[in-house]
């Protein structure tokens, strides 16, 4: 297992080629210390974990690496579904030129209207809109901003070696950045 900057895991998602919509997230609080641990995973790709914390709130840092090449039937449970989650997540690559930015705004701008001339589904709304930025993934996330969801405990039984490994690495990090005490 290679412990990689959390920005190229992300990559390694935006680059992959598998269905946008088949990803799953679940994340919250670390269990020792600062930041945040996230698992992402897809059927096709496999699952990944990032650890991440604001330096600052336009700096994210962290640390992740990819902790399985499927997802099995002992893990396919651990990831939401899409009436299981808490909520939805989307990953986005930056749009490089304007021509690109007015094509995708507009193609947005028709999905939202279309949506509010029709009946339709929070769920349907979030899939055309994904598709409308060329979301490259997006899916069901459970995710608590105060502690951890309960299969965060679960996925780091699972993934032990993994979670010590990326623990020393992340604090590393934290160490480097962060000053504690009062001036």
């Amino acid at each position: 297992m290679k412990v990689r900057d959390w920005e190229d895991i992300l990559g390694d998602v935006v680059e992959s080629d598998a269905d946008p919509s088949g990803w799953r997230a679940v994340g919250g609080d670390r269990a020792n210390g600062i930041g945040e641990d996230m698992y992402i995973g897809h059927p096709a790709v496999g699952a990944y974990q990032l650890k991440t914390y604001a330096k600052n709130p336009f700096q994210v840092q962290g640390v992740g690496a990819k902790v399985a090449r499927s997802i099995d039937d002992e893990l396919d449970p651990l990831f939401p579904d899409d009436e299981q989650g808490s909520g939805l997540f989307g990953v986005q690559q930056p749009i490089e030129d304007e021509d690109t930015a007015e094509a995708r705004a507009k193609e947005l701008e028709t999905v939202v209207e279309t949506h509010a001339d029709a009946p339709t589904s929070p769920q349907a709304l979030f899939e055309d809109m994904m598709g409308a930025l060329d979301s490259p993934a997006y899916g069901p996330m459970e995710f608590d901003m105060t502690d951890r969801p309960e299969q965060m405990d679960e996925f780091t039984e699972t993934f032990e070696e993994a979670e010590e490994l990326l623990d020393t690495e992340f604090e590393e990090i934290i160490e480097e950045d962060v000053e504690r005490g009062f001036y």
